[in-house]
């Protein structure tokens, strides 16, 4: 398992340091391996590069801080390890295809929901499925849903590390609370992937995932702007739907894959369990 926590560590490392030192060498230090060694077996076991992973967890964090403060862009250029704006809005550009400033205006998330403006991201429209019922294997997190994605980081490693992907289905994340009631440090989440095998695997928590009717909205685009979704569905649909929520939280389904998929191409089934 040495190789599995080496990795783990790592990517903590990267989401906990987004503005500090995540050069080659500085990552190889943390996982205590040599250079040329660690690159090979981040690479084998992520099937991305650490420069990769490094450029997507930090553009990520900045998508979401774009959409959900005021914060001034070079602000948080900075804070997530692009001291010049330049090369920021550069990067930026080249993986979600806008600069930093018409991201924010897109996906606004302080606007009441019926007014909102969405831009280019495509809203698709809702479908009343039978879900089955599905068990999860994977990471709690608590605190910010924005910064889940470190939980699906690790999950997703522990299950290339064992070679468990032939067992498991898509990445789905689990949402418990309100992020209208309940304060942003005591919410409770939950990331990783349908298990289809047998004992759950040593190391992961599980959840399950109650079947039965479910209003369905894919939602294409970058995850930072998943709640403008979550305002259709709830501000929009719902009112006029005739139809009740169940007791059940809220779930997302990850249709295709953010390490090879741009962030405007990405698609999610929003899913509502309904009484």
């Amino acid at each position: 398992m040495r190789y599995e926590d080496w990795l783990l560590r790592v990517l903590t490392y990267i989401h906990d340091n987004p503005d500090g030192d995540l050069s080659l060498d500085r990552l190889a230090d943390v996982a205590a391996m040599s250079r040329f060694h660690w690159h090979r077996v981040f690479h084998a076991m992520t099937g991305e590069t650490c420069a990769q992973v490094v450029r997507r967890m930090r553009l990520h964090r900045a998508a979401g801080r774009l959409v959900r403060e005021q914060t001034a862009v070079e602000n948080i250029a900075q804070a997530c390890g692009y001291p010049n704006p330049r090369s920021f809005t550069q990067a930026f550009r080249a993986s979600y295809g806008v600069s930093p400033i018409a991201f924010r205006k897109i996906g606004r998330l302080d606007a009441p929901a019926l007014l909102q403006r969405i831009g280019d991201l495509t809203m698709h429209p809702v479908e009343i499925r039978d879900n089955p019922t599905r068990r999860l294997i994977g990471l709690s997190h608590k605190g910010a849903y924005m910064n889940i994605g470190e939980k699906f980081e690790a999950a997703a490693a522990m299950i290339g590390a064992r070679n468990l992907w032939e067992d498991c289905g898509p990445m789905i994340g689990v949402y418990f609370d309100d992020p209208d009631a309940v304060d942003e440090k005591d919410l409770r989440s939950f990331a990783g992937a349908e298990w289809r095998g047998g004992d759950i695997p040593d190391g992961f928590e599980t959840v399950e995932i109650r079947g039965g009717r479910t209003a369905v909205m894919t939602y294409k685009g970058p995850y930072a702007t998943l709640k403008s979704g979550y305002d259709a569905l709830y501000g929009g649909w719902l009112p006029t739907s005739g139809e009740t929520p169940a007791d059940a939280p809220c779930y997302e389904i990850n249709l295709n894959d953010p390490r090879d998929t741009p962030p405007d191409e990405l698609l999610t089934d929003l899913c509502m369990p309904l009484a």
